[in-house]
């Protein structure tokens, strides 16, 4: 009996090992292609540790704008999609590239300029208006030009606003081609405005003499959606996998911690899972 008891000391340490392996399997993992306002804030290194110790799924982000994304989820490179432009969910998903999409979460576009604000917009609450002022007032305006979905709302507040920026490029318009933050360091620059989500700009720390001038506009307000891939189309997507992250989301336990989510006391994503899926 004494050498069973000792052996049962000896293997216990190994059995304890073992369980959580036998729960978890080692190496489960997804590929989330998301947006870079997503990453940039922090806001992944709060959440998916979470996740993972929940269900033992390891998930590796690309953070991209959202239109790559978009196009690297339509070529079944990511097994699930998190993005912030409705318009363009809507042709992914009528595409059958995704299924199941779902609102959980939103916060705001702002814009933001120099101090000096030449166009004076400052305290406006319409963004075609203050749209249409620095246009008229030839302000330098450092756009994103990257097909992300900040670029992408931009495009149309211009186009609300009746204001044509291709016959502008080049000139107050500047088109960067890059992402949120090497957008806000060339408006630091050219001393430009630009437009840029809430999240982005209160991590944002290269401010120099930018100061936030314009929000409030219900146009501004800014949705983000998860979607699962098609394993229809991409039989390689990990479907369980994706649908428990996705279903994590919104849950009662990931609006939680989407909610609790601040960066130096303030709240950057708002979480609303309550919001019928499309």
């Amino acid at each position: 009996m004494r050498g069973f008891l000792n052996r049962v000391r000896l293997l216990l340490p190994l059995m304890i090992a073992i369980v959580p392996a036998l729960v978890h399997p080692a190496g489960r993992f997804i590929t989330l292609a998301s947006t870079t306002s997503t990453q940039n804030s922090g806001l992944f290194d709060y959440l998916l540790p979470a996740f993972t110790r929940k269900t033992g799924i390891e998930v590796r982000v690309i953070a991209v704008g959202t239109g790559q994304a978009l196009r690297l989820a339509a070529n079944g490179d990511a097994d699930v999609l998190l993005v912030h432009d409705k318009a363009g969910e809507m042709r992914f998903m009528s595409d059958g590239h995704g299924v199941n999409r779902r609102e959980f979460m939103y916060n705001d576009y702002v814009i933001v300029g120099p101090a000096s604000d030449p166009a004076a917009v400052r305290g406006l609450t319409d963004a075609g208006a203050a749209f249409r002022r620095i246009a008229a007032a030839g302000a330098n305006f450092a756009s994103r030009g990257d097909d992300s979905g900040t670029n992408r709302e931009e495009l149309r507040l211009w186009e609300t606003a009746g204001i044509d920026t291709k016959s502008a490029t080049g000139g107050w318009y500047k088109e960067v081609g890059a992402g949120m933050g090497a957008t806000l360091n060339t408006a630091v620059g050219l001393q430009a405005y630009t437009l840029t989500d809430r999240a982005t700009w209160a991590t944002f720390r290269n401010r120099g003499n930018l100061e936030l001038l314009v929000d409030g506009d219900p146009r501004l307000f800014n949705q983000y959606a998860v979607i699962e891939i098609n394993p229809a189309l991409h039989p390689a997507v990990k479907v369980e996998e994706a649908r428990q992250f996705a279903d994590w989301l919104v849950s009662a336990e990931g609006q939680a911690l989407i909610g609790s989510f601040t960066v130096d006391g303030q709240a950057l994503f708002f979480p609303n899972a309550a919001t019928p899926a499309y």
